[in-house]
């Protein structure tokens, strides 16, 4: 479309083409026809227009609108109690859980649990607590944990597997810490491990016997495994078998026990009265078993003392202690034996009866 520098000209030639005036050739011709052509399309547009359109839209009035404006108000009331609430959940939820975390570590202060131990439960517990929290907060929104809980299966599931010896220590550890079948300074034996326990961790268990060496055990060989707790009760009984010769004056010996028994002040009779009986009649021996009580803190006070006294006093009092003994036999010259003389001759059949008289 060209432009006139001159509106007059245009003004001009439309009236004359109104007139029916003949059209002129030229750039004129060309700019009243597209001048013509933008008019008729300005009338059609005007005239098929429906002027409600217009007005709905300039009053908002416009179903269109208005249903999205509907539905974005009807979503955001809906989501701002569920965002009210998932709010809530998360603040009293971890209040909850910290209230919860301290409960568990004053529990476990009052059972004497291992220092390392208990920080680690006590993590555990709320870590998981704050991720239940987080789901159930996610849940109120509506935000779908399924998939999210499904990965998570997933993975544990997974590194369960590659870690699995040491979940099982894992597991273990625990066990220990709620069962409590023994705890930090306990002399326990368990299969051919003998010791006392110095500490408590999160997969293993430290050990130290007498000999001062250190011996590491997987939680989960202490949780399965049976297990003997020498010092889980406060009194503990202490055997001594001591043992006479045959031939002895059983009742002799018996008085010196009971003299050794009543010297040793660190025997409880109180909380049980000794016992001094024949146990086992051995090949060089008669075993008399001696059972007293003590404390658990003075058992190895009594275990070294009252072997010493026993034979300090039997050795006082004449009552003999045996050994073992074999008994040699000298031996002597003897006659060589005399044997039959033998024939490798075979001997003849016997001869056949004679027949009577009246068989012949």
């Amino acid at each position: 479309m060209k432009l006139l520098d001159d509106n007059t000209q245009l003004i001009t030639l439309a009236a004359a083409q109104a007139e029916g005036t003949p059209q002129v050739n030229g750039p004129i011709s060309e700019t009243m026809q597209a001048s013509d052509s933008i008019t008729r399309a300005l009338s059609d547009s005007l005239r098929n227009m429906d002027i409600t359109d217009i007005k709905a839209v300039v009053t908002g009035e416009n179903a269109f609108l208005r249903d999205g404006l509907r539905s974005l108000t009807e979503l955001t009331v809906s989501f701002i109690p569920k965002l009210i609430a998932a709010i809530l959940i998360l603040w009293i939820g971890l209040k909850l859980a910290k209230m919860l975390k301290k409960l568990i570590v004053k529990t476990l202060d009052r059972r004497n649990a291992d220092a390392s131990l208990k920080s680690f439960l006590a993590s555990l517990v709320d870590l998981l607590l704050k991720a239940m929290i987080v789901i159930m907060a996610m849940d109120v929104i509506g935000i779908k944990a399924t998939s999210f809980i499904a990965l998570l299966g997933a993975m544990g599931l997974a590194i369960g597997m590659a870690l699995q010896g040491t979940l099982q220590n894992f597991a273990g550890g625990v066990i220990i810490l709620l069962m409590r079948p023994f705890k930090v300074d306990d002399y326990i034996e368990c299969g051919s491990y003998k010791g006392y326990i110095k500490e408590i961790r999160i997969f293993h268990t430290i050990m130290q016997p007498f000999n001062g060496r250190t011996i590491i055990i997987p939680n989960s060989e202490l949780a399965t495994k049976s297990l003997i707790n020498h010092t889980k009760e406060p009194q503990i009984r202490l055997d001594v078998v001591a043992s006479v010769a045959y031939g002895t004056d059983l009742k002799k010996a018996k008085e010196v026990l009971w003299e050794v028994i009543k010297a040793e002040p660190l025997i409880q009779w109180e909380y049980k009265a000794p016992t001094v009986a024949v146990s086992d009649l051995g090949n060089n021996s008669v075993d008399l078993s001696v059972w007293v009580w003590t404390k658990v803190d003075d058992y190895w006070t009594v275990w070294k003392h009252i072997r010493e006294d026993i034979y300090i006093a039997f050795n006082n009092a004449g009552v003999e202690i045996p050994f073992p003994q074999i008994t040699v036999h000298n031996a002597t010259t003897q006659e060589p034996i005399s044997m039959d003389q033998r024939s490798d001759a075979i001997p003849a059949a016997p001869a056949a009866p004679e027949l009577p008289e009246s068989q012949k």
